[in-house]
């Protein structure tokens, strides 16, 4: 009997999340706002053209939308009376960028379409459009997505990957959102574009081994042992171009992070690195099909949510 509640369970959860993504289509807003995927785009080139650092967080703000309570835009509230948002998290404060990109986007496709996009859609094409402006694979972006009406500081601090992270919880932090280990490592090679703040990185730098010595000495200079907390390091050696060098300088100990290092260090994944080091149309083709998959995470569809007339706060 037990066994007949989990497979009856299951099918009832497939379904469900099967009708949600059936309600996503690349074609949403071909009737209702025919100028909305266009308007985007031209706005995301303009702001990677001015600021190429721009394109890592419109890319960033979307993964951290989307692994804290599925791509519903609720990291853009600010917080109320009711609840407290997201952008204090460990993972988001005085580091997630780039709001103010959407709010111009939604700005323009309120005087449009008004009422029409949402914002959780215009950040899933941002994250899309901004990879292709710096030379990285495109994907269709399905949409229909509606924005949440509550966001949640909690589920940030915990579902959020912290640059702290072992291969093991990298790979169990993904593996809850329903993330292969490949698709793992597939998504974190998008830290080829972008930079991180000193304080991220300043143990990796004076305390880990696994670390190329000369590396370490270089990014030293910019993060010394004590302040400069906000100091800026590229991700990678060639960070205003989506590309697999990453990969490369994981297998050379050039990786910035603690957590990516993780991902070639004698464990697991040290040959799917290998691999997309020497095959960028692998990695090209893999990280576009897990961003697919991202988009899809929980989104609110029907008459579920809003679309918010302001992406930083709900209606009325």
């Amino acid at each position: 009997m037990a066994s007949l509640s989990s497979f009856f369970l299951f099918s009832m959860l497939s379904f469900l999340i099967g009708i949600a993504q059936a309600q996503l289509s690349s074609d949403f807003y071909a009737s209702s706002c025919p100028n909305a995927i266009s308007t985007i785009q031209t706005a995301v080139n303009n702001a990677v053209a001015q600021e190429s650092r721009m394109g890592a967080s419109l890319l960033r703000l979307h993964f951290h939308d989307c692994f804290v309570l599925g791509c519903d835009a609720s990291i853009l509230l600010n917080d109320t009376d009711s609840f407290t948002g997201e952008k204090t998290a460990g993972g988001n404060s005085n580091s997630v960028r780039g709001y103010e990109v959407i709010d111009t986007i939604k700005s323009q496709l309120e005087s449009l379409c008004p009422g029409v996009v949402s914002c959780a859609d215009i950040v899933a094409v941002a994250a899309r459009d901004s990879v292709v402006a710096l030379g990285g694979p495109t994907w269709t972006v399905q949409l229909g997505r509606r924005d949440s009406t509550t966001a949640s500081l909690s589920t940030a601090n915990s579902d959020l990957p912290p640059p702290t992270s072992d291969l093991s919880s990298l790979i169990t932090l993904f593996s809850n959102k329903g993330f292969t280990t490949q698709e793992m490592v597939a998504l974190s090679g998008t830290h080829t574009i972008g930079k991180a703040q000193c304080s991220k990185f300043r143990d990796r730098i004076y305390n880990e081994t696994n670390i190329n010595a000369t590396f370490a000495t270089e990014k030293q200079g910019i993060c010394p042992s004590d302040g400069g907390d906000e100091n800026l390091s590229d991700l990678d050696e060639s960070t205003n171009v989506f590309d697999n060098v990453y990969f490369t300088n994981l297998i050379d100990q050039k990786g910035l992070l603690h957590s990516d290092q993780q991902l070639y260090n004698g464990g697991s994944t040290d040959s799917i690195v290998e691999s997309y080091s020497s095959d960028s149309s692998a990695f090209f083709t893999d990280v576009a099909n897990a961003m697919v998959k991202m988009g899809n995470l929980s989104p609110l569809t029907g008459t579920d949510g809003e679309i918010r007339t302001n992406c930083w706060k709900v209606n009325g």
